[in-house]
């Protein structure tokens, strides 16, 4: 029996794929093993969003072919497609497999083990429509599953490969979402998360049937057994009236809201070309507080862009303060070879960028703390996860369906099971208790 070890780097959808794999390799009979020495096969899930996620990338390739240089070492995904011919260069890689072929992976092996010789598995990811069929029955948390339905994106942001890498938005059927989901519920999972490259365009390559990210939603939130339906990141123009009312309707969605700003300047917006402005953002959050009380509102921030300007990061600043977001994830500007942000006039130094990443991650600890604070006193049902130990105290730990961790006293069996109560008080700045009923 062969022996199979996987990396992950990268994004959710990333992670859903890894786990595809190490499925459709224990399915052929390989045993699947940590990370160290001892494989016979060491696939890794490339990423390519950054030039660092590259470097990041090229060193877990090379450290694969150390820990056994006889092993056979895939380089997968998205870094595959962006240095497709690097790579089939590179003496540490013996096998590349781009997107919309890790379906094939085990024949793609096959082959290798029968020829001994590599071969390039890249397809023109930019002329595709095929949305790439991959499954899992089981992922490593058995409370939270997240689902890929969508790859893809139109969107071509000036600072993003991702289009390049990942080629025009595909949609998943209905219908093989819905199994899927089906059978994760039957083996005990409650909560799903949908997860694409651009989820919000989920459904607008099909050509026949009108069925759109809302439609899916409302027929996922029929599974019996479903008890959580979250969404990965959004584009804020597909929050509307309708979308937001008729999500407030469905038993098991949770109102936690992961909208993409990336700057709260119509300036920097206009040069990353996002494809909104800061009030036609801020008018969907209102919309969002409109039907939810209190909904987990969370977003992306990227601080030194290109030609930002002292006033365009103090304006902004403003912003992020008067939207009054729950998290914020905040990263520093980097260049990525190949988009047109990285050629552009007026890159602002490292130096600064770090200076204003600061000022933002200590307003982004702020906003946190007062919004988890929010719920004191406030009835919530959490879903509960694993054992933690705070201040020699042992509690079990999970989300409210806003995605704010609570903790109740430690006691056996109550792993994937959903508690209700008063949220009392801070255990830690990040960790609400939970008095239950």
């Amino acid at each position: 029996m062969r022996k199979a070890a996987l990396h992950n780097l990268g994004c959710k959808v990333n992670a859903y794929e890894t786990e595809a794999m190490q499925q459709m390799l224990e399915d052929a009979g390989y045993e699947i093993v940590p990370f160290k020495e001892g494989a016979d096969v060491y696939v890794i899930n490339t990423c390519s969003v950054t030039n660092v996620a590259d470097k990041k990338s090229r060193q877990m390739l090379h450290r694969a072919k150390k820990l056994n240089p006889s092993a056979v070492v895939v380089a997968a995904g998205c870094y595959v497609q962006a240095a497709g011919e690097e790579l089939l260069k590179d003496e540490a890689v013996d096998i590349v497999v781009g997107n919309n072929r890790k379906q094939d992976l085990i024949a793609i092996l096959d082959q290798y083990f029968e020829e001994h010789q590599g071969a390039e598995n890249i397809i023109d990811i930019g002329k595709t429509g095929e949305y790439e069929p991959l499954h899992i029955r089981k992922i490593s948390d058995h409370t939270r599953a997240f689902i890929k339905v969508q790859d893809g994106c139109n969107q071509f942001c000036s600072y993003c490969i991702i289009p390049y890498t990942r080629g025009r938005v595909r949609s998943r059927q209905m219908e093989d979402v819905v199994r899927e989901v089906e059978e994760l519920s039957a083996a005990g999972y409650k909560e799903i998360v949908l997860t694409g490259i651009h989820l919000s365009s989920y459904g607008v390559d099909f050509k026949e049937e009108k069925t759109g990210l809302l439609d899916l939603i409302v027929r996922l939130d029929q599974i019996q057994g479903v008890e959580r339906i979250r969404l990965g990141s959004l584009e804020p123009r597909i929050i509307t009236e309708e979308f937001a009312g008729t999500l407030a309707g469905l038993k098991s969605f949770c109102p936690h809201f992961h909208l993409s700003l990336q700057s709260g300047c119509d300036e920097t917006l206009k040069r990353m070309n996002r494809h909104y402005t800061t009030e036609d953002y801020a008018s969907r959050c209102e919309i969002l507080r409109k039907y939810f009380e209190n909904p987990a509102i969370t977003t992306d921030v990227i601080v030194g862009f290109p030609q930002e300007t002292e006033a365009e990061f103090e304006t902004t600043r403003e912003y992020l303060r008067r939207i009054h977001f729950y998290e914020m994830h905040i990263f520093k500007y980097s260049r990525r070879e190949g988009t047109r942000a990285a050629v552009m006039e007026g890159q602002v130094p490292e130096q600064e960028k770090n200076r204003r990443s600061d000022i933002l991650l200590d307003l982004e600890t702020e906003l946190s703390k007062a919004y988890r604070r929010s719920f004191l006193g406030k009835e919530e049902e959490v879903l509960l996860e694993e054992r933690v130990s705070v201040d020699g105290c042992d509690y079990m730990i999970g989300h409210t369906k806003q995605y704010v961790k609570a903790v109740v006293p430690y006691r056996e069996g109550l792993k994937n099971v959903t508690v209700r109560g008063k949220l009392e008080k801070m255990v830690t700045d990040e960790i609400l208790f939970l008095s239950e009923e």
